[in-house]
């Protein structure tokens, strides 16, 4: 079995010792191959050494600069440490270099939602979508950026279909609410959909605000 695929077999069960191991002699192997120095970076992030598992993702663009791959595994690095705006930075480069997978669009896309750049997300967010039609958590985000940006129609649209595909989303159903309620104008339906959001997850604090408010506009 290729060393790199067996390592992160390791790596999968929690065998550290034995995946860098292989990844190590992977790399004495093969020092021009990105690969390795990314599977190594990614296990020193797991066990909690970031600073070195940086170092191996920037020696993995080193050694092959025109790696998507690498840009993107250093992106999602950055993006779990917060640093959203160098995340970004890497995922585009990543895009540029034609890596087009469904993961590195929702990455880029969440990055900059996170940066309050919903407008820019947008296309991002979109394209994961096309790529990926099953991945419901990628359509979520889009309708959230779609209400951000006060597209509510096409907002609902995506929402709905993510309550169609998974019943028990309860966020979706919460911004449902949320949506019916401020765009639609629509108290009733509002309602139903911070009930359906509270029968999945009764703690659901927010909507269980939006049901209160509702509530009290109907007393007035």
């Amino acid at each position: 079995m290729d060393k790199n695929l067996q390592g992160i077999e390791y790596l999968q069960q929690g065998k550290v010792e034995e995946a860098l191991r292989l990844f190590s002699e992977r790399i004495e192997e093969a020092p021009k191959d990105p690969t390795a120095y990314i599977n190594f970076g990614h296990v020193l992030s797991t066990v909690g050494e970031q600073e070195r598992a940086e170092r191996f993702y920037k020696k993995a663009i080193e050694v092959d600069p025109a790696a998507g791959a690498a840009h993107y595994a250093l992106g999602t690095f950055y993006y779990e440490q917060e640093q959203l705006e160098e995340a970004c930075r890497e995922f585009e480069q990543a895009i540029k270099l034609g890596l087009e997978e469904s993961d590195v669009f929702f990455m880029l896309g969440m990055a900059l939602s996170q940066l309050d750049q919903s407008v820019l997300a947008l296309p991002y967010l979109q394209r994961a979508v096309e790529l990926n039609e099953t991945d419901t958590e990628a359509r979520f985000q889009l309708g959230l950026a779609l209400a951000k940006v006060s597209a509510y129609d096409e907002a609902i649209r995506q929402l709905e279909q993510v309550v169609a595909a998974d019943a028990s989303h309860a966020d979706a159903y919460y911004n449902l609410g949320v949506a019916y309620a401020g765009h639609l104008e629509d108290a009733e339906k509002a309602a139903a959909m911070f009930d359906r959001a509270l029968a999945i997850q009764p703690d659901h604090m927010l909507a269980g605000y939006g049901k209160k408010m509702l509530e009290k506009a109907e007393e007035r």
